[in-house]
């Protein structure tokens, strides 16, 4: 693996992502168009902090989860959701509940499901609570997205920083749709897993065209390469790193979801550890396959990096004719070798 790395860093062997970058944007396409329609046709579950209503937490319950949901929905007059979490804890939610019916209708799922009263553990929220908390996370996506713009725009150019804004909302809008796709809840820790994976997929990026900028300084000034040559080279010399960082970032965030959630219970570390997991590894995809192949598209749309890529071009068409012309030749020097003897007449 070390030695492809190296092959990889010195332009021995190189996988052309920029040059097959129409695939690649049509298979974004394709989830993308998949993610929308699930947003549109399935909607967010929105959990219980989004859309308000009442939490009933019940520890090591004897009843069944079809039992709680029946006194749940009795008492309440509307559906309920119901889920039960592997160390026995049933998890009920209600619509908005008074004060006064919310400690009615922990008292009768307390009885059904023989534990006591005191042990049920009740959070009643109002829907302008969530209403709030989604309005001051769009403020914090709206200003990191001002943000990230500015940095990019003086530490690079505006042309990396548009790369580097449609990476991120490409990776925000595919994490968005597979949590519609799939049905997970949304919460304020997915939240706070949303605006992270921005932070991570950022990093990713920035330090792809990084390696894209060392590469490309004075690229005019030569015939040899052409921008996409420079920045596909970056890429294969950054794709190592790339795939460690990813693989090391997940391991604890698997961890968490299989060690954490999966045998302690722990729903706020699954929904935080789930929406880090899908936003990292869609991250590590953009930064290579969307952010830079979008950014030569830019580049490349400039006259002057149109200019080189004509001399390039040319360069190397001479440089294949002459080649070509050599090998002509030397077929044939070879054919006629030295002269061929006549055969003597007979006298």
């Amino acid at each position: 693996m070390s030695n492809l790395g190296q092959r990889l860093y010195s332009g021995q062997a190189s996988i052309d992502f920029v040059g097959h970058r129409r695939r690649w944007y049509i298979i974004s396409a394709v989830i993308l168009i998949v993610a929308v329609g699930a947003l549109l046709f399935r909607g967010l579950n929105l959990g219980i902090e989004f859309r308000g209503g009442a939490d009933f937490s019940l520890p090591n319950a004897t009843c069944s989860v079809e039992q709680a949901r029946t006194v749940a929905e009795t008492g309440s007059g509307a559906q309920a959701i119901v889920t039960q979490t592997a160390s026995g804890t049933i998890r009920v939610q209600t619509e908005t509940l008074t004060p006064e019916e919310s400690v009615v209708l922990g008292a009768e799922l307390a009885k059904t499901c023989g534990i006591s009263p005191g042990d049920v553990k009740t959070q009643v929220v109002g829907p302008t609570w969530g209403a709030e908390i989604s309005k001051k996370a769009l403020q914090g996506l709206i200003v990191f997205i001002l943000l990230v713009m500015v940095f990019l725009s003086i530490y690079f150019e505006w042309r990396m920083a548009i790369a580097a804004l449609l990476a991120l909302l490409h990776d925000l809008v595919i994490t968005v749709g597979i949590y519609a796709l799939t049905g997970l809840e949304v919460t304020p820790a997915t939240v706070i897993g949303f605006l992270t994976i921005l932070g991570y997929s950022l990093y990713d990026t920035v330090v792809v065209f990084d390696k894209v900028k060392e590469n490309t300084r004075g690229i005019t000034g030569q015939a040899m390469q052409t921008y996409s040559d420079a920045a596909n080279l970056a890429v294969n010399q950054t794709l190592m790193r790339s795939i460690n960082t990813s693989i090391v970032a997940l391991l604890p965030v698997m961890a968490i979801i299989i060690v954490g959630a999966g045998f302690l219970g722990a729903g706020t570390l699954l929904d935080l550890a789930v929406a880090l997991a899908i936003g990292m590894a869609v991250g590590a995809y953009s930064s290579i396959f969307i952010a830079t192949p979008f950014l030569v598209s830019l580049k490349e749309a400039q006259p002057e990096m149109k200019a080189l890529r004509t001399r390039v071009l040319a360069r190397r068409n001479q440089t294949s004719k002459s080649t070509d012309s050599g090998s002509t030749e030397n077929a044939d020097s070879s054919e006629s070798g030295p002269s061929r003897r006549k055969p003597r007449s007979k006298r």
